[in-house]
């Protein structure tokens, strides 16, 4: 796993089959962002088996190969989607094509789990509610920094558990490195990617529901920037935005791709969540300065303050309940409308977004 490296980071946990081999076997279908090898890893280690690959570019899916042996590379994607074995696709394709990729899936009987952003457009949205609602079908998004955190697990336990009363606010920071020398020609551009706020912060905007156990929210405000990329004068390297959930809980976030090199990981990811009785700070990623390590949860409340190590301790049970809801037809890892009611305020906070006018801009401009 590569800590200094966003697009490729794959966490690895324990093996906590729900199923026998055999009983659930998926395939991977478009390569175009690392995310899916940490898709993939948490599907087998809750005893998914793998069994096919598909992605036109073939070096692509000899990468895959070699992290994966054994996986066969299908002739097409036809090919995947016309195997009555296949139960389910997992994707990390371009993001504007995750929809519509999503609804050949389930029209051909299979179950979908896709990286994040699912959805670039409100329309996608609206597509894919209908098709889950036609074919019961489980549409999965993978929103890694939630789902695929110990510490950012071990919150959720904690506040359901009361730890700290009722969630009254949230504030999530995603910075991210950007290794513009890496990233394919998609990445800087908002048509494709979905912009910064539908697509680095659909993470914020997830944790922030299931935090405060909201519903619905409202996005009052939200801005965008490039302060960095001159070159790339459609790219945004910085965006934020507030909400309030119905349940009254208020939520900031920042999010941008602007982390330095000397940091020792790709982002220091952060969330910060008061409660009327208490409060909890998770360093997701590294404790800056003290220690490498990641997964660190501070917690503070009427008790106790504490410190909480839990890298390799908790685990991520959001894959074996994913599983299981795919073939129970239940809705425990995560509700169909809690994953669409995510994506769909990220793609509202992207559309509202103020465009700030910067300096880059300005430069891009031949100003």
């Amino acid at each position: 796993m590569n800590k200094q490296d966003g697009m490729n980071y794959a966490p690895i946990g324990k093996s906590d089959h729900v199923v026998n081999r055999g009983d659930f076997t998926f395939a991977a279908v478009g390569l175009d962002h690392g995310h899916i090898y940490g898709m993939c890893n948490g599907l087998i280690e809750a005893g998914a088996e793998l069994v096919a690959v598909y992605d036109p570019d073939p070096e692509k899916v000899t990468a895959f190969q070699q992290k994966f042996p054994g996986v066969k590379a299908a002739s097409s994607k036809q090919a995947v989607l016309d195997n009555p074995e296949i139960q389910l696709v997992a994707s990390a394709n371009i993001p504007a094509d995750r929809g519509p990729l999503g609804l050949e899936v389930l029209d051909h009987g299979k179950h979908y789990f896709t990286d994040k952003p699912a959805f670039t457009t409100l329309e996608q949205v609206k597509a894919a509610r209908r098709k889950t609602a036609e074919t019961g079908l489980r549409w999965g998004i993978y929103y890694s920094e939630r789902l695929h955190v110990e510490s950012a697990v071990y919150a959720g336990h904690l506040i359901e558990q009361g730890a700290i009363g009722k969630v009254v606010q949230v504030i999530g920071t995603g910075p991210h490195r950007a290794n513009p020398d890496s990233r394919p020609d998609w990445f800087f551009d908002p048509e494709r990617f979905g912009g910064i706020l539908c697509d680095i912060g659909s993470h914020q905007i997830e944790q922030f529901l299931h935090f405060a156990g909201a519903e619905d929210a409202k996005v009052l405000h939200s801005k965008v920037a490039n302060y960095s990329f001159p070159e790339h004068p459609k790219f945004q390297d910085f965006g934020d935005a507030t909400l309030v959930a119905d349940n009254g809980a208020t939520f900031y976030f920042r999010v941008d791709w602007l982390t330095p090199d000397g940091l020792g990981t790709w982002g220091d990811g952060r969330v910060f969540i008061l409660g009327t009785e208490g409060y909890i700070e998770i360093r997701k990623y590294i404790d800056i300065a003290r220690d490498a390590t990641s997964d660190h949860l501070y917690l503070v409340n009427q008790g106790e303050e504490k410190h909480f190590e839990l890298n390799g301790k908790v685990g991520f049970p959001f894959f074996g309940a994913f599983i299981l809801d795919c073939l129970n037809g239940t809705e425990k890892a995560m509700t169909q409308e809690h994953a669409f009611k995510a994506a769909e305020l990220c793609i509202e906070a992207q559309k509202k977004a103020m465009h700030i006018h910067t300096d880059a801009a300005k430069q891009a401009a031949g100003k």
